[in-house]
């Protein structure tokens, strides 16, 4: 523990020194304007001629600091009422790259613009705002400074307008954003800003602000300030109601159950209580629109990671969900509604009957969070009813970091009335965590980090503690990274996600970046990783040493290829192939060499592809296999896809060899930018499960949507005792589901 102490203080003098370093700044100014402006696209109104535009934009790729070939101006004004923006974005052609009319569409390998509205001024969190040639839109959130891929968010939606119109050479676009879809400070007299575009017919991205090559693209490092003509005064408080109603059926064919119809109504309330505070109420949350999870071939000795894909619990996702690490997470949202059927001991979910969640700013440097949900008992199921409540707090330092306070509580309500003895439940009455996170990063992004230290308890366990420390430099040549963690053995975040305890463990990285500009390799860097876990009291369980090399090429491919020694110790017995064969003995150690790599072909083709291959030694025998996906685009339509992995093991105590095979093709067609549709199989070795969905989701109003979801799973493989391939449905389900968003 000493030596966390050192390294913590280490960080703090590193970071108190790099506040210091300036940036200058560009700047534009919105002004003031009574002209009506119809949002076509087509910048006709006089409004346009009249205005000073941020211009200028400077090349992100293939190089950086210098002018964009593909310039790009961005005018706005406001009526106090909304903020109105026009946009050129000139080119060398009229070629645009558009992978569909879907809105929140992803923005590398096609052309497009997002604006960066930091609206508070703090570095911190941001909105954006983007849009494509052919207007389809796009509108999320970053946060945390936008220093990691994880800040970055599409999960936030609201009401606004935006339509682009192509010109030989160019396109336009207008947007209308009411400011009672924003949170911001009033008086306001400046915002942060910065904006991206991605061009790919001079293959070229540029930031208006100038963002270095070594920094993420949509980081808040380098604003540039936009200053209001007139202070904006306007209030931002609204009030929105979005009831759904939903109704289908369920029918569970393997185990000969009643087909389940069902008919649900619910929905949410969004109240502005302040400029930049927001409390959100739902009652009788329905999620049966949310997408299977993508499945994955699982070799991994621990529990594996999926994502939160419920709108409710993935808006200010952010401000609750990233205390910790990835895999020392103490709040996990997909917690919530799922419980363990103590009969069949299979993870099913359980009805939440509401919440409400109050988040936002109290003033520019103080963010909080309140959430509470409450879920049905279900007293067949050995389940109870769960109450779940979050407080946060976190409090900006210096010029872009922030300190941060978490407190979980999960209180298992009326266990008396379960039909179940409780001495045979592997129940907590409560489980509690309480932790606090600082989080740094320098004005310009050279130096940045995390420490954090979290407790839990439980009515028979005393206080068990989390730690863990990052710190990361970043410069044009060189990348360095340390990592360490502490899970104490009894540490249990029973809302959290954390596969793994008992260890300590330390993840140094180093790399040694080159940008030669010629016409073939655009960048390339060497890499060298070490990751070690330790259980105290035993000693060294696990290792990864890996050195590599990977970079883009000057048309946008890129490639990695690694070189590793794994060592790994089992205390448990396991099965390295995942598929239910004999399992290794537990008490003995492994130590092997394989070579990996990574290959992503340009996405700009209408074809565009990419290979993960695995060649070596895995455990006491050998692993081939490739993991991957190809995409064939029919622009501006839609795409189709397909998904695959593919593993042979030869290992020695097997009694012959064994394969997985993963493979998921999907088709994605959209009729207009109001009407999409999406089909996907996914067929899965490993759990002989073959699963179909298929959406067609109608927007026929602003943010309200009619959605038809249909879903199939079905026992497919070599199952039965004549070694016949099995194509048995399992479950199927038929969904509509309508939500309308009602602005009062």
């Amino acid at each position: 523990m000493r030596f966390l102490i050192f390294l913590s203080c280490i960080n703090l003098v590193t970071i108190c020194w790099g506040q210091t370093n300036p940036n200058e700044k560009k700047s534009f100014t919105v002004a003031v304007t009574s002209e009506t402006i119809e949002v076509d696209g087509d910048l006709k109104e006089v409004i346009w001629d009249d205005l000073s535009p941020a211009k200028d934009f400077i090349q992100y790729f293939p190089s950086d600091s210098i002018p964009a070939k593909a310039q790009t101006e961005i005018y706005m004004c406001t009526n106090q009422k909304s903020l109105y923006i026009g946009i050129k974005c000139y080119s060398t052609g009229n070629d645009w790259i558009v992978t569909s009319l879907r809105r929140d569409y992803r923005a590398g390998g096609t052309d497009n613009i997002t604006l960066l509205f930091d609206t508070f001024d703090d570095g911190t969190n941001a909105i954006y705002f983007g849009i494509n040639p052919e207007g389809v839109r796009r509108e999320g959130i970053i946060s945390n400074g936008g220093n990691d891929f994880r800040d970055f968010s599409t999960s936030w939606d609201n009401k606004w307008r935006g339509e682009a119109k192509k010109h030989d050479g160019y396109y336009t676009a207008e947007l209308e954003i009411p400011f009672s879809t924003l949170r911001y400070p009033t008086p306001s007299k400046k915002w942060g800003f910065s904006a991206y575009r991605f061009d790919t017919q001079t293959n070229e991205i540029s930031t208006y602000t100038g963002t270095p090559r070594n920094q993420i693209l949509f980081t808040l490092a380098y604003p540039a300030e936009m200053i209001w003509e007139e202070e904006l005064t306007t209030k931002s408080s609204a009030v929105s109601l979005i009831p759904f109603v939903s109704s289908g059926f369920n029918k569970d064919f393997e185990d000969e159950l009643p087909a389940d119809e069902f008919f649900e109504a619910g929905g949410d309330v969004k109240i502005a209580l302040t400029p930049g505070l927001n409390l959100d109420l739902t009652v009788n949350p329905d999620f049966s629109q949310v997408e299977v999870d993508e499945q994955i071939t699982n070799l991994d000795r621990f529990e594996i990671f999926f994502p939160e894909r419920r709108q409710f619990f993935l808006e200010n996702a952010d401000l609750f969900g990233q205390f910790g690490f990835s895999n020392i997470n103490p709040f996990f949202s997909r917690r919530i509604g799922a419980s363990e059927d103590i009969v069949t001991e299979e993870l099913v979910q359980n009805r939440i009957y509401g919440g409400l969640r109050l988040s936002g700013k109290l003033d520019p440097n103080t963010r909080i969070g309140l959430l509470n949900m409450q879920t049905a008992a279900s007293n067949g199921q050995g389940i109870p009813g769960v109450n779940y409540g979050v407080a946060v707090a976190q409090r900006k330092l210096w010029t872009r970091s922030n300190i941060g306070i978490i407190a979980v509580n999960k209180e298992s309500l009326n266990l008396e009335d379960l039909n179940f003895d409780l001495d045979t439940l592997d129940l907590n009455r409560y489980n509690r965590m309480i932790g606090v996170d600082f989080n740094y990063a320098t004005k310009d992004n050279t130096w940045s980090g995390k420490t954090f230290a979290h407790g839990t308890f439980s009515p028979d366990t005393d206080l068990a503690i989390a730690q863990g420390t990052t710190l990361n430099y970043n410069t044009r040549k060189y990348g360095a990274l340390w990592k360490h963690e502490y899970v104490d053995e009894d540490y249990n975040a029973e809302v959290g996600f954390v596969p793994r305890t008992d260890y300590f463990r330390i993840n140094p990285v180093a790399e040694l970046r080159y940008y030669p500009q010629n016409e073939f390799l655009n960048n390339h860097t060497y890499r060298a990783e070490s990751d070690i876990f330790w259980r105290p009291g035993f000693g060294k369980t696990d290792h990864l040493f890996s050195v590599g090399w990977g970079g883009e090429f000057a048309e946008r491919a890129s490639f990695q290829l690694n070189l590793n020694h794994n060592y790994v110790y089992l205390f448990d017995p396991f099965d390295p192939t995942g598929t239910d064969s004999l399992e290794l003995e537990a008490e003995q150690d492994f130590s092997y060499v394989s070579f990996t790599g990574e290959y992503r072909s340009d996405r700009r083709k209408i074809f565009s592809w990419s290979v993960n291959p695995y060649i070596g030694e895995y455990f006491n025998g050998w692993r081939y296999g490739t993991r991957g996906n190809f995409t064939i685009r029919y622009q501006p339509k839609g795409f189709f896809s397909l998904n695959y992995a593919v593993n042979y093991f030869d290992l020695p105590h097997l009694n012959g060899s064994r394969e997985t095979f993963l493979i998921s093709p999907r088709i994605d067609y959209t009729f207009s930018k109001n009407l999409f549709t999406s089909f996907f199989i996914q067929y899965n070795s490993q759990d002989d499960n073959t699963n179909i969905n298929a959406r067609i989701q109608w927007r026929f109003a602003p943010v309200s949507d009619i959605i038809l979801v249909y879903t199939d799973n079905f026992l497919t493989g070599d199952v039965d005792p004549l070694d016949r391939f099995a194509f048995d449905i399992r479950t199927r389900s038929i969904v509509l589901k309508i939500t309308y968003w009602l602005n009062l």
